[in-house]
């Protein structure tokens, strides 16, 4: 696999073993593991020093989701918090995985069941087409909503002339085939982009501008206007970044949000020099939140996958492992 790779996306959770069932029973994620981490180097590269932690992996076409459950808390650890009631897209916390279907329609099913019954939330107001006029867009279709813990989920089925080959490939017997990115929100595109390009060594995968009332009934907001700059790897999924130009009132990610809180969202993106990123994340407006390159104990390396990383944060707080094998 060529370095950059994304390795998997995560979140935190209340409940992982009910947030899995949920992704298996409704979107097609297969269970893969759980792996229970007893403090050492692996909470410590989290800033959970001290802590029990369950990871439960699931997998979605070539893609691995993990859920982080904390199951006891470190000493001095501050509890973790939930995701705010009233979050919206422009909100700098903001983050979700764009599952690929096959057809959105049989994939929205479910979900919309269970919106009815008021067993989650929705975000988008309905699918939504997006019109021709947008070119870069033209008739992607796509539908978000929350998971039973508040976490953000898009729904994507791409025409046939957008995406990957790999997105239109028939046989499946699920319409969730895998996932595409993770969606960010930022507040500066160029500033991202020497983070994740400059830094981290993903190139540009595209950049446009979505805007009218597909893309107000998609989130959940009126007059929207958001850049979208996608940061890809030589192969994979990517990050994208959403720079909302409109509406205003986007609030910044809490300087003090840790990993044991619900709001928390990882990328574990594989790279071959985790030292030369440690000594130049500041530089390129990021941070670090391990101290330093981390060694991993054998044990924790061998069932985690691999043996060194280092914890970062992107100039806007969205924090990303960074991994070795």
């Amino acid at each position: 696999m060529s370095l950059p790779h994304i390795h998997s996306f995560g979140f935190t959770c209340c409940n992982a073993e009910a947030i899995a069932n949920f992704l298996e029973s409704h979107l097609g994620f297969e269970r893969r593991e759980c792996i229970e981490i007893d403090g050492g180097a692996y909470a410590a590269l989290l800033r959970l020093n001290g802590s029990q932690l369950k990871l439960i992996r699931l997998a979605l076409g070539s893609e691995q989701l993990e859920l982080l459950q904390v199951v006891n808390l470190g000493p001095g650890i501050r509890p973790g918090r939930s995701i705010p009631t009233d979050s919206r897209s422009t909100d700098l916390w903001f983050q979700h995985i764009c599952i690929v279907v096959s057809d959105l329609k049989q994939a929205a099913a479910p979900i919309q069941t269970l919106i009815a019954r008021g067993e989650i939330t929705t975000i988008s107001s309905a699918p939504q087409t997006l019109p021709s006029w947008n070119t870069a867009a033209a008739g992607i279709q796509a539908f978000k909503c929350h998971d039973p813990e508040g976490h953000c989920l898009e729904l994507l089925q791409f025409p046939a002339d957008k995406g990957e080959p790999r997105w239109h490939q028939t046989g499946s017997d699920s319409p969730c085939l895998g996932i595409d990115h993770s969606a960010i929100g930022n507040a500066d595109t160029e500033r991202s982009a020497r983070f994740y390009e400059g830094l981290l060594g993903l190139r540009l995968g595209g950049d446009g501008v979505n805007s009218g009332p597909e893309q107000d009934g998609l989130d959940g907001l009126e007059e929207t206007r958001v850049r979208i700059t996608s940061h890809r790897c030589p192969e994979g999924p990517g990050i994208e970044c959403l720079n909302y130009q409109s509406p205003s009132g986007g609030r910044l990610l809490p300087a003090d949000q840790s990993a044991a809180d619900l709001a928390h969202w990882q990328v574990r993106l594989e790279l071959s020099d985790l030292e030369a990123i440690a000594a130049n994340v500041d530089a390129a407006g990021g941070s670090c939140v391990s101290d330093g390159v981390l060694d991993l104990e054998p044990n924790q390396a061998t069932r985690l996958g691999f043996r060194r990383a280092l914890q970062v944060r992107d100039p806007d707080g969205h924090q990303l492992q960074l991994i070795t094998r």
